[in-house]
């Protein structure tokens, strides 16, 4: 079985709202490359990657010559063809190779009639929990729906997604307004949901001090961990002794940082991407790492479509150290490009794929919407706030919206 052909095809799907963070939006939708590897054998294997545009498909067709012929079993060797360490501080390609790791793990999986799970050791559990994503959000241009703003509005809307999904943990994205005010936002999330998990993520746009005064303020509240309170290991180190785990999906995406935090402890808890980290594969090793020297993990989310949903879910399945809930922006999507459309939460949980390979596949009448889509409205500037032009942000930010 060799490699014959990669496609690729960017696609914009809308969302409830925008979402604003700390950097600034995505902009009332998600722009996602989707890729396509064919065998000789007719099989075809779907990746996914985050932004990029005619870029990331140009840079993903770009990839045919060095893996054409290749047989897609041999994940280790299309590793180092791909992201060979040296050669990537010239062009590093590694969330590239993660949609081809995908692809060529559904296409080995539908081979052989088992699911991407068989392949990585087998499940340990049906289902994935996951955490309610919340964001400040602008409202929808078209319908004037969806804004959160207030603490109140913030309330609303999570006991919302609690009744419409079963969450029981919810993660607060801050970093966009004066962090005494995301502060009455969080406190408000305690006072909504007593009894349920919280985290608070700012990005990092917090100074030291500003994150230690935020942690000794929710001390006494539910909290799961504080991600990313303040940039960088030796930022985060500061505060350990907050009486809060410290997590991050910023400061420890690959192995050389994953050694750094084992041989002198910043974070708690590394939120693994399967896009960030270059594959399934590497989150599972990495997990393994985390397991042996007791540092938590949890399922980072990136702004997926099922695709990558399902690489989650997968991962997710695996883990035997899988003691937090995963992230997903899933529940803002108002669609998906898969047959069947979005999947569904039960119980603040989604079924891990049965089906061979990843087991999710195309609607290719989405694809093709969605696509035009794309085309009509192009890319957004991730790193910038549609309502204020001109706009960007500090680390540590002084530069905060005003609620």
């Amino acid at each position: 079985m060799k490699i014959v052909d990669i496609r690729a095809t960017t696609v914009t799907v809308p969302l409830e709202a925008p979402l604003r963070h700390s950097n600034g939006a995505h902009w009332g939708r998600f722009v996602r490359t989707i890729v396509e590897v064919e065998t000789d054998n007719g099989l075809i294997g779907l990746g996914e990657l985050g932004g990029g545009g005619e870029s990331a498909e140009a840079a993903v067709r770009g990839l045919l010559p060095y893996l054409r012929g290749h047989d897609p079993f041999q994940l280790e060797a299309m590793r180092f063809a791909i992201t060979n360490p040296t050669a990537s501080l010239y062009n590093n390609r590694t969330q590239l190779h993660a949609a081809l790791e995908f692809a060529c793990l559904d296409i080995i999986g539908q081979h052989l009639g088992v699911p991407v799970h068989d392949l990585l050791g087998g499940r340990l559990r049906d289902a994935v929990p996951f955490a309610s994503y919340l964001f400040f959000r602008y409202p929808n241009e078209s319908t004037g729906h969806g804004e959160v703003r207030t603490p109140d509005q913030l309330a609303a809307h999570a006991l919302e997604l609690k009744a419409q999904h079963g969450f029981t943990v919810h993660k607060l994205k801050g970093g966009v307004f004066p962090p005494a005010y995301e502060l009455d936002c969080y406190r408000a999330l305690a006072e909504a949901m007593p009894g349920d998990r919280l985290r608070y993520d700012p990005n990092a746009a917090l100074s030291v001090g500003e994150a230690r005064h935020f942690a000794q303020a929710i001390t006494s509240l539910p909290n799961d961990y504080l991600e990313d309170p303040t940039w960088g290991l030796n930022g985060l180190r500061q505060l350990r002794d907050i009486g809060i785990p410290l997590a991050t999906n910023t400061v420890v995406v690959n192995f050389e940082q994953l050694a750094t935090n084992v041989r002198d402890p910043a974070v708690d808890v590394v939120l693994l991407d399967t896009t960030f980290w270059g594959g399934i594969r590497p989150c599972v090793k990495a997990a393994a790492v985390c397991e042996t020297f007791q540092v938590g993990v949890a399922v980072h989310s990136s702004g997926e479509l099922g695709i990558q949903l399902a690489t989650m879910l997968h991962l997710g399945a695996v883990l035997p150290n899988l003691s937090y809930a995963a992230d997903a922006h899933y529940h803002h999507l108002t669609d998906d490009v898969i047959a069947g459309g979005k999947l569904s939460y039960v119980d603040g949980a989604i079924a891990v794929p049965e089906g061979p390979g990843l087991g999710v596949t195309l609607d290719r009448d989405r694809l093709a919407r969605y696509s035009e889509l794309y085309k009509e409205l192009g890319s957004y500037p991730y790193d910038r706030d549609p309502g204020r032009p001109g706009w960007y942000p500090l680390i540590p930010n002084d530069r905060w919206a005003q609620p």
